[in-house]
This record gives C-alpha cells, sequence and structure tokens, in this order.
C-alpha cells in the first residue's frame, strides 16, 4: 500500500499538520522537527499528493470538473483551455463524467464532501442545476461554462447564440436561399432557443418568415440529421439550404443530400453551428458558426481561479461573441 501522510505523521511524531507545513516549507515549525520529518519522508519514500500539501494553507490546489459526458464533439476543446488555465496556475484538475447517472453523482458529491477540490467548473448534466445551486449556496465556489439558458445564480460563461443564428441567415439570404429547412436542438436548451430566435428574426425581416414545417427538433447527432434531410428530400420537399443547430446535424444533412444525387451547395447550402474540427474536412468543407470553446473554457477556468484567490467576480454573466466560418458547403460572394 502506499505511503500516506498519516505513516510519516506517525513515524515522525509529529501531527499531519505539522508535515504539510514542511511540505510548503512553513517557517513555524523548528528546524530539527523539520529535518526528522524530512529524514522520515525519505525512508519511506513517501510522495505527497496535492492534498497533502495544501493541508496546511487550507486548500487542495485542485480544481473539479464536472461533465456530462467526454463524448461531447466539442468538449475536447472546452476542457484543453481550462487545463491550461489551471496548470499553469499550478493548480490540477479532477474530472468527474455524469455516464453512470445518480451513481454518478452520489460519487461525485462523496468527493465534495471530502473537499478533495476547491472549486468547480460546470458544463451542466441533466438535472443538476438544483444540486449546484445548493453547493454554491454552502460556499463552494462554482463557475459554468454553458448556461443552456438556465441563468443561474452563481457565474457563468457563455455565447452569442442568438447572432450567431442571425449571422448564419444572412449569410444564407445573401445566398439567395430563401427557403431554408431549420434543424433545431432539443428544445429544452436555452441556447437552441437563442440561436433559433436570431435565425428565425433575421428571414422575418428580409420579408421571408419561417413555415411550420421548415423547423424540425433533432437530437444534435448525424444520423438524425441525415435522416430528416433524407426523408424531406424523399418526400419532395423544396429547400435550398439547411441550417442545423450543431456541425454533426450539419455533416448528417450533407450526406442525405449528396445520397439523393445532389449538390452542396449548388443545390443545397449547409450551414452548421460550433465548428468542431471535423468541419473544416467534411466535403465540401463545411460553413459554420464557430463557438469559442476553448476560450469559454479558460475564460470560466479564470474566473474561478479568480474566486479562490479572493478577487471579485462579475455580477453578470461573461458572453464571448461566436464569428461566422464561410466554407464551401454555401455559395461564396
Amino acid at each position: 500500500m502506499p505511503v500516506t501522510i498519516a505513516d510519516v505523521a506517525r513515524a515522525a511524531g509529529v501531527s499531519k499538520t505539522t508535515v504539510s507545513r514542511v511540505l510548503n516549507t512553513r517557517a513555524e515549525v523548528d528546524r530539527s522537527t523539520a529535518e526528522r520529518v524530512r529524514d522520515v519522508i525519505d525512508r519511506l519514500g513517501y510522495v505527497p499528493s496535492s492534498g497533502a500539501v495544501g493541508l496546511a494553507r487550507g486548500q487542495s490546489r485542485t480544481v473539479g470538473m464536472l461533465v456530462p459526458s467526454l463524448t461531447w464533439p466539442w468538449m475536447g476543446e472546452v476542457m484543453q483551455g481550462v487545463v491550461d488555465t489551471v496548470e499553469a496556475a499550478g493548480f490540477g484538475l479532477l474530472l468527474f463524467t455524469c455516464n453512470r447517472g445518480a451513481d454518478s453523482v452520489e460519487r461525485f458529491t462523496s468527493q465534495v464532501s471530502a473537499r478533495a477540490f476547491d472549486g468547480l467548473l460546470v458544463v451542466e448534466p441533466e438535472n443538476t442545476l438544483d444540486m449546484l445551486t445548493a453547493l454554491h449556496r454552502k460556499g463552494l465556489p462554482v463557475v459554468l461554462i454553458d448556461d443552456r439558458g438556465h441563468h443561474p445564480e452563481f457565474p457563468y460563461v457563455t455565447a452569442t447564440n442568438r447572432d450567431g443564428g442571425a449571422e448564419a441567415a444572412r449569410h444564407l439570404l445573401a445566398a439567395g436561399r430563401h427557403r431554408p429547412l431549420v434543424l433545431t436542438g432539443p428544445a429544452r436548451f436555452g441556447c437552441v432557443r437563442d440561436r433559433h430566435a436570431g435565425f428565425r428574426d433575421a428571414y422575418a425581416e428580409a420579408g421571408h418568415p419561417l413555415g411550420p414545417g421548415q423547423v424540425v427538433e433533432s437530437d444534435f447527432t448525424e444520423a438524425h440529421g441525415r435522416a430528416v434531410v433524407g426523408e424531406r428530400l424523399a418526400a419532395g420537399r423544396e429547400f435550398d439550404a439547411v441550417f442545423a443547430h450543431n456541425d454533426l446535424g450539419a455533416v448528417g444533412a450533407m450526406a442525405a443530400v449528396h445520397a439523393a444525387g445532389l449538390r452542396v451547395p449548388q443545390d443545397v447550402a449547409v450551414v452548421g453551428f460550433d465548428d468542431i474540427p471535423m468541419a473544416a474536412l467534411t466535403r465540401p468543407p463545411l460553413t459554420t458558426v464557430r463557438q469559442p470553446m476553448r476560450r469559454m473554457g479558460e475564460t470560466a477556468a479564470g474566473l474561478l481561479l479568480a474566486r479562490l484567490t479572493g478577487e471579485a467576480l462579475p455580477a453578470s454573466p461573461v458572453v464571448l461573441p461566436t464569428s461566422l466560418v464561410a466554407r464551401g458547403s454555401t455559395p461564396g460572394p
């Protein structure tokens, strides 16, 4: 079994706090005691954990991160932004997923109780906002990444989803595409409602309001995007563009257009949302609305670290701009 800080303390005849103070080179430990503790550490081969190092100063020097799953296409970019920021500040990262539902949540809450981390970054799993709010009210610093329209009482970082939807609409309108098919995501997500509102309003203002048959709720998967567009084409439904609320849905839409013997963008233009790495590799490359996913991770981690060092956090959410990336799936100017 690995040597613990308790083993070192017992062998040296001191408390665990004293061992932690020695590890942190704190001056309040006298020289002879510090030397005795270091000798025991060397003899036992003890490797200090971040929790042991932080014990004397009341911090674990570790940040927790709770996410629904690691399979989301943009999760890697968000996490890389978090990791870059956290590690640069000398903190570790403890990652939790909710792949196993209630079991995962129970395991996570046990780590909260054990004070395994100093603050929490969250990409909100389903049905956890009440729990997160309760943790925040009990004093755990929490920062949310992508608020999904929930607008929690603790700090969060989001993107200009409504503006992104409007920019996608203006791009298609400029290309003369007046009959779009819109593949939304699940309606319970605030980002979906915002993206659709921006797109819908831009088309209405241009004199081409969307009809009910032009909007289909999808599930953010490539398979559903392919199925919906394929069914519409087989039924003879006429549309000259597809706006999918995420890139996977857009990739599925393009596959269905190609399978029907049509061309992208000549027959059907396609626009996605997110700008995941796959978007630049499709044939043709996908026009999409870029979310600054890595910057969202960096910004959220920076907010949390600032809170841990006693800085005041902004009262309003941090909203980062989206931007349209025009590629080959839409006509050029």
